[in-house]
């Protein structure tokens, strides 16, 4: 069976000669710190996949920070580092909410076999695995076609309809400061989208990294959607990347189906006509 949320650092090193592993660390305050890490150390045959190189398209002041590539665009960057449609996909992290995204984008392009590696790097090194520091092998470019979305992009507009509308649920994966709009060190404006309820990112996992069990998870998002369906509710963040946790939190307790505001945030501020609120939840 394929992996299609999470996968435990003891399953990878057991199956990792037939997964196709990313490391995707990145840090927003210094972008290069990400390939600076891989260069240093890394999950034996990783590739390094930049956020902003090649999991973003170009900034035009209107469509935020980390703007989304085509589907078209996220598939040829995905075969050309070697995914085919039979090939399993293991993406890490650093612990800072940075696998989600191409996890996300993986379902985007239809590609099932898909999975975070719980705990990331740390987890990977605290299980005494070896890690590598050169590069690998260049691999043969992929045959990976582009199937039916198994995840849902949802723009500005929708996301402001969703906010309003009182049967839907925008969820905010922002720390809580930046939702009350107490701090802001990303964007221009604080605060929050009028309607939105505050979920950070980082309450899905444990002081280890991990994240929480499936069964946990569940009851936390229950109470949460308050009996709203998954496909009701939109996600949302600074950039369109760590609303990828929660979106990855809810698949895996069983709630797949939200969608993700791919702007988030950094976008729906760019329009000084839509309305931003502070405070914590109501």
């Amino acid at each position: 069976m394929p992996w299609t949320t999470l996968i435990a650092v003891d399953e990878l090193a057991e199956h990792i000669d037939r997964c196709l592993v990313v490391d995707s660390r990145h840090d927003l305050t210094d972008p290069a710190a990400g390939r600076r890490q891989w260069t240093e150390a890394h999950v034996p045959g990783a590739v390094f996949v930049s956020l902003d190189e090649q999991l973003s398209v170009a900034k035009n002041g209107r469509n935020g920070r980390h703007p989304m590539p085509s589907r078209e665009q996220v598939r040829d960057v995905l075969a050309s580092i070697g995914l085919s449609d039979d090939t399993q996909l293991v993406v890490y992290d650093g612990g800072n909410g940075m696998a989600g995204r191409l996890w996300w984008m993986a379902k985007w392009i239809g590609h099932d076999a898909v999975a975070v590696l719980d705990g990331g790097m740390a987890a990977w090194r605290k299980a005494g695995y070896p890690v590598a520091a050169d590069a690998p092998a260049p691999r043969t470019p992929g045959r990976l076609a582009l199937r039916a979305p198994l995840a849902t992009l949802a723009d500005a507009d929708e996301t402001g309809r969703a906010a309003r509308d009182a049967s839907r649920l925008v969820v905010d994966a922002r720390p809580a400061e930046r939702y009350r709009g107490e701090i802001e060190p990303m964007d221009p404006v604080a605060g929050h989208i009028p309607g939105a309820l505050s979920r950070p990112w980082s309450l899905n996992v444990r002081e280890d990294g991990r994240f929480k069990p499936a069964p946990v998870l569940r009851a936390e998002f229950d109470a949460l959607l308050a009996g709203r369906e998954p496909s009701a509710v939109v996600n949302s963040c600074g950039s369109g990347v760590s609303a990828c946790i929660n979106l990855l939190a809810m698949a895996h307790a069983g709630l797949p189906g939200a969608a993700l505001y791919g702007g988030s945030w950094s976008e729906w501020v760019s329009d000084p006509s839509r309305p931003v609120a502070t405070g914590p939840n109501p």
